[in-house]
């Protein structure tokens, strides 16, 4: 391929059409400026015939003077020796020699003009005038043959040029037009995407080189595109393994959120695990906090490796990679990865990974197996938590329910025991009327032990779940309006007041201990239960419409009100018991409960 330059071309092309300009210009001055010389050659020889005619005219006019005569051959000798003359002279074609003989036959009558006689003498001026005008015609044929020749120049000039430019025309489309078409169509396919498409150079010239910088350019492109979309490909699947890493540990936590009361299946979470993290095989090996070996061992449904008896758990505990791990069930070598499961200083076991020979875990599947393993140690964290509450809250409840057999039933029994005594010592005695008060006495002892019972049995089945408070403040008022003709009317104006279990379940009992007794000793129609909010405590309020109380109400029912003092104690509350002016019993009792507490609190430090 031949290495030109683009813009030395066009100048040169530029150069050659100024050139012919200039040289058709140049051969048309020189052929204008040769045919203004004929023109002033024929008036000359016009000049010539003129002078020639007046001299003769003169030599035979006696009348003229010889001054006149002199003039008028000093005229005509100044006109042959012109020296428009004198250039034709130096010619070598017909012109110079038809001037040269008509000069020479003016010498030679100039000579003898003056001795011939004068018919001689005009019929030589003839002849010498029919030879000027010979050289006149030769004159006149030589500026026509100028003219033509002018012609001929500017015709053949005009179709040189056009010639040329046609060349150079031809030359700029094959040259400039068409390697710029072929740019502009380059162009527009880059922009369009296409970064495959490359231009074929004909010549080595800046355009050459433009279009090789192109196919640099498009090559360049291309690649870098290609490299971009194999990033955005791994950027995509890194985003796709990334989503479904998410959603799994998603899965994960919600299902430890939603565990079952007997416990967390650990199977799906390892099955799953398996197919996230793309690892060969996983096994979960659940470890007391003070053990050594796994109580419990879980893998994957469709693992090709065996459980693990080498029962070496220390090496796993260790979090090491080890290599040609024994007991897998397949040829070695196998790399082990463990995640331990640690969470607040207690050990719950390990997480155990399993790669071939070609295998290697990478950042990602470790972090993912690590949270997986984080995520099992925090629900059975959680699962050892809510075990801890569950024994705190038997604990709890045992203690309760000691409390109120001691408070009730216990009391009871000892009073019936130190009736029974009583007994012994009556039949001892054959004592007749303490025999008919002691079994009086056990009588009405038994009754209200056994109503006692089934109070606390009453007490201990109830609970506070579904609805809340307000739901079993209304289940309850359904049960003892079941076992009585008195009408109970529950007035409740809490529900923007969240109360903690422990205040529900003190309320509730409180509540429902008031309205019993109201239904067994009041004889009245009417139980009005209101239950509301006044200033920063909680107002609750039971009134009935019977008969009131004594002036020892203890002895009417001294375990349920001792109960009841003791709940309201629990709560920091107050509770009284009073006749009301209208008529019948009022209890009230108010306490400031946790949450309005904390907002007082609070409000203090602000």
């Amino acid at each position: 391929m031949r290495s030109t330059s683009l813009v030395l071309s066009i100048k040169l092309a530029l150069a050659g059409i100024v050139a012919l300009a200039a040289m058709t210009m140049a051969a048309s001055y020189w052929l204008s400026d040769r045919a203004d010389s004929d023109a002033h050659a024929i008036n000359l020889a016009g000049s010539l015939r003129m002078h020639t005619y007046r001299v003769l005219a003169l030599e035979d006019n006696p009348a003229a003077t010889e001054q006149q005569r002199e003039r008028a051959r000093t005229q005509l000798q100044q006109t042959w020796s012109h020296p428009l003359f004198e250039s034709l002279r130096h010619r070598s074609d017909e012109l110079a020699t038809e001037l040269d003989s008509a000069e020479a036959q003016w010498r030679a009558l100039e000579r003898e003009f003056a001795n011939m006689p004068p018919a001689e003498r005009i019929a030589a001026t003839d002849r010498l005038v029919e030879q000027l005008y010979a050289f006149v015609d030769q004159l006149q044929q030589h500026a026509e043959h100028n003219a033509a020749l002018l012609r001929l120049v500017q015709v053949l000039a005009l179709f040189a040029i056009l010639a040329l430019a046609a060349i150079v025309a031809y030359w700029l489309h094959r040259r400039l037009e068409h390697p710029l078409n072929e740019l502009q169509q380059v162009t527009r396919r880059i922009s369009q995407g296409d970064y495959e498409y490359r231009l074929q150079p004909r010549f080595m010239d800046e355009l050459g080189a433009v279009a090789e910088s192109f196919n640099q350019m498009s090559r360049a492109i291309a690649h870098a595109h290609g490299q971009m979309e194999s990033r955005i490909e791994q950027q995509t699947r890194e985003l796709q393994r990334s989503n479904t890493t998410l959603e799994f540990l998603y899965e994960t936590a919600q299902a430890i959120i939603e565990q079952e009361p007997q416990g967390i299946d650990f199977q799906p979470i390892i099955n799953r695990a398996v197919q996230v993290a793309q690892v060969d095989d996983l096994e979960l090996c659940l470890i007391t906090d003070t053990g050594d070996h796994p109580y419990r061992q879980i893998k994957p449904e469709d693992s090709d490796y065996g459980l693990c008896m080498t029962r070496a758990c220390g090496d796993c505990l260790s979090g090491e990679l080890l290599a040609n791990a024994q007991g897998t069930g397949l040829p070695d070598p196998v790399y082990r990865y463990s995640f331990p499961m640690n969470r607040e200083q207690n050990h719950y076991g390990v997480l155990v990974c399993r790669m071939g020979e070609s295998g290697t875990l990478t950042a990602w599947q470790q972090q993912l197996l690590q949270s997986v393993a984080d995520q099992i140690a925090m629900a059975l964290s959680l699962q050892a938590d809510e075990d801890n509450a569950r024994r705190l809250s038997l604990a709890h409840e045992r203690t309760v329910i000691a409390r109120e057999l001691h408070d009730s039933l216990a009391q009871a029994l000892s009073y019936l025991k130190i009736q029974v005594t009583r007994l012994n010592r009556a039949l001892a005695k054959d004592d007749k009327k303490t025999l008919e008060d002691v079994s009086h006495e056990l009588q009405e002892g038994l009754s209200a032990a056994y109503r006692q019972l089934r109070e606390l049995l009453t007490t201990f089945r109830l609970k506070v779940d579904g609805p809340g408070l307000l739901g079993a403040l209304q289940m309850s008022v359904k049960q003892l309006s079941a076992q009585t003709d008195m009408s109970i009317h529950l007035d409740y104006q809490l529900e923007s007041l969240p109360l903690t279990p422990n205040e529900e379940i003190h309320l509730l009992q409180i509540v429902r201990e008031a309205t019993q007794n109201a239904l067994h000793h009041s004889q009245g129609q009417r139980v009005d239960v209101h239950i509301e909010r006044r200033d920063n405590k909680v107002s609750v309020t039971i009134d009935d419409d019977g008969v009131g109380i004594p002036e020892s109400p203890e002895k009417l029912n001294h375990y349920g009100m001792a109960i009841m003092q003791e709940r309201s104690k629990n709560l920091g509350g107050r509770l009284s018991i009073t006749n009301r002016p209208e008529g019948g019993t009022r209890v009230e009792f108010s306490f400031a409960p946790d949450c309005l507490r904390q907002a007082s609190v609070f409000a203090r430090e602000a």
